[in-house]
């Protein structure tokens, strides 16, 4: 499956899946925020690296639309149709992975603002709580994008395979 991040102006970005299993869905906007590290590459490189497989990606991989929905209109009204009948019930690996990735995220993003000097200490959650080991190795991957990212012209894209 291939990922594609593309800046729009100020902290926005779009986001694309390109992907085997499942129907083609329909690119989407991120929720923005960081001039470095937008949320959904954040998780990418979380779910990569931490080796989470019930995921955001590793379910959009499987098939799953996630928060995404079918590029086609007669499918994704037929996918509507399969959520309002029967409601997803995620299996109990799959919401802890998910917890998983969100915990990381949270842990891994002030760990390296700190480390590249864009913030003076860590939050009060992540001090108390200790440091996964996992998460120098999140970090380190941050490094290889976050500078990648930044300098990207609006309109510029990163392309990352799962």
């Amino acid at each position: 499956m291939r990922v594609v991040f593309t800046k729009g102006p100020g902290t926005s970005y779009d986001i694309a899946v390109h992907r085997e299993t499942g129907a083609a869905l329909a690119p989407r906007n991120g929720p923005g925020g960081h001039p470095y590290l937008p949320h959904d590459l954040v998780h990418f490189l979380v779910e990569a690296e931490a080796g989470i497989g019930l995921g955001v990606y590793g379910r959009l991989a499987a098939g799953d639309n996630g928060l995404f929905w079918p590029a086609d209109p007669a499918e994704r009204a037929r996918a509507a149709r399969r959520r309002k009948s029967r409601p997803v019930k995620s299996s109990p690996r799959a919401q802890a992975d998910m917890a998983l990735s969100e915990h990381l995220a949270g842990i891994a993003v002030p760990v390296w603002e700190v480390r590249r000097g864009r913030a003076r200490q860590l939050p009060a959650y992540v001090a108390a709580g200790g440091i996964p080991p996992v998460v120098d190795r999140i970090v380190s991957r941050f490094d290889e994008y976050a500078d990648r990212w930044h300098t990207l012209p609006v309109g510029g894209s990163l392309t990352l395979t799962w």
